[in-house]
């Protein structure tokens, strides 16, 4: 596997991240459309600013992969990931998140995963998520999806 290192975001990573969310593939996975340029700027300034976010650019072989994110939705801290799909398949997810972990020390951690998106899932369980439930939301592009809540104790 590809050596991963994870590495506090920079400026200079979001024309980059804002590529990898352009993905229609990765979109659908992610049960969450793309945002356009000023919504995605407007985003990340905000979650860049708020200290109780944690986030981490996946870089592999000196390329920015993708990013990891953890942040409180209604009193649940939450991991979120998002890697760009020439990376998938490849174990880079799950080393990413296994990483990760030793710098969120809050337990339980949640994960929510779109119910169609195994590979993501299989992520999750691979660093201790257990499915505690079924649910639904409405998301950005106002479609409903069904997820899956994981837990790490």
């Amino acid at each position: 596997m590809n050596y991963v290192i994870l590495r506090d975001v920079t400026a200079s990573d979001l024309p980059i991240l804002f590529d990898q969310q352009l993905d229609p593939e990765s979109s659908t996975m992610a049960a969450l459309p793309s945002r356009d340029k000023e919504a995605f700027d407007t985003h990340w300034a905000k979650i860049m600013a708020d200290k109780t976010v944690t986030l981490k650019t996946i870089e592999v072989g000196g390329q920015v992969a993708g990013h990891l994110v953890s942040f409180n939705l209604e009193g649940e801290r939450q991991v979120g990931y998002w890697l760009a799909k020439e990376f998938w398949g490849k174990g880079i997810a799950t080393e990413a998140l296994k990483q990760f972990l030793t710098y969120i020390h809050e337990r339980p951690l949640f994960g929510r995963v779109a119910k169609h998106n195994i590979g993501s899932r299989r992520v999750l369980e691979k660093c201790g998520f257990k499915v505690i439930r079924e649910d639904t939301y409405i998301n950005i592009g106002k479609e409903e999806v069904e997820e899956f809540v994981l837990k790490l104790n």
